[in-house]
């Protein structure tokens, strides 16, 4: 082979290297669940974060952080807010604000409830109540919170194809704010269990609109992941539960 064989034989293999290394396929886009490991310290609150979603990026009980940092119900935060995550018996204390002079106007980045659908509101049971399952497709993915990987179950599905709500409820948190999450629904059933669906493709609730079991919320999708599948989570008291055992058997 000549010396200009050679030559434009290695011009022609690196190029090709390059292609590869930049060949989109090659990127490995990872599911980030696993909350921050915090024992102490504080939050700041960015705008689009709730109470609710920050207590489920800590794995807490919304109702913990509220007591701890004297935030009353509806639950109201502030872009620069300072949530105190030391843990404690529902003290309470009061949360600490980046700047005091926070304007009352929507337009000034506030953390805010959207207001309430016109439709009566739905004010979940204190009573037990039946759950439904949120998706019909396979499940193929299982809880496994042992070692802090899945704290939930996925469904397998299509995108576009229907999210319904697992219960009656408020919704608490809709948005994309959580790592890993993607388009992510969280909705308070009563003081103690709250449910997610993550990955979603379109959002079609609210945060402060009140669901009827069963209505779709939401439509599967793939953000945040791979394929389109939902996540889904029921946490108890702010710690993850197997939602095998309590959807119904089908």
């Amino acid at each position: 082979m000549s010396i200009c064989s050679r030559i434009f034989s290695l011009i022609a293999l690196f190029f090709l290297l390059a292609g590869c290394s930049h060949n989109p396929s090659s990127v490995q886009i990872k599911e980030l669940r696993l909350p921050p490991k915090v024992s102490s310290g504080s939050h700041i609150v960015r705008p689009g974060e709730s109470l609710f979603s920050i207590a489920w990026l800590y794995s807490r009980d919304y109702k913990e952080l509220a007591a701890t940092n004297g935030i009353r119900p509806p639950y109201t935060i502030y872009p620069g807010q300072h949530v105190n995550l030391t843990p404690s018996s529902y003290g309470s204390r009061t949360s600490r604000l980046a700047s005091k002079n926070v304007s009352a106007t929507v337009g000034s980045g506030m953390v805010k409830k959207q207001p309430a659908n016109k439709h009566k509101k739905i004010e979940p049971s204190s009573r037990a109540f039946s759950w439904q399952w949120p998706a019909k497709g396979k499940v193929v993915q299982v809880y496994s919170n042992s070692n802090g990987l899945n704290k939930g179950i996925d469904i397998r599905g299509k995108l576009g194809e229907p999210v319904s709500a697992a219960a009656a409820g408020e919704v608490v948190y809709a948005g994309s704010e959580l790592a890993g999450y993607g388009k992510l629904i969280i909705m308070k059933h009563n003081n103690s269990y709250l449910s997610a669906y993550a990955h979603n493709k379109e959002l079609l609730v609210r945060e402060g609109d009140s669901v009827k079991a069963g209505q779709k919320i939401a439509e599967i999708g793939s953000t945040g992941t791979t394929e389109p599948k939902l996540h889904f989570e029921i946490r108890h008291n702010g710690k993850p539960v197997d939602p095998m055992r309590f959807l119904p058997k089908r």
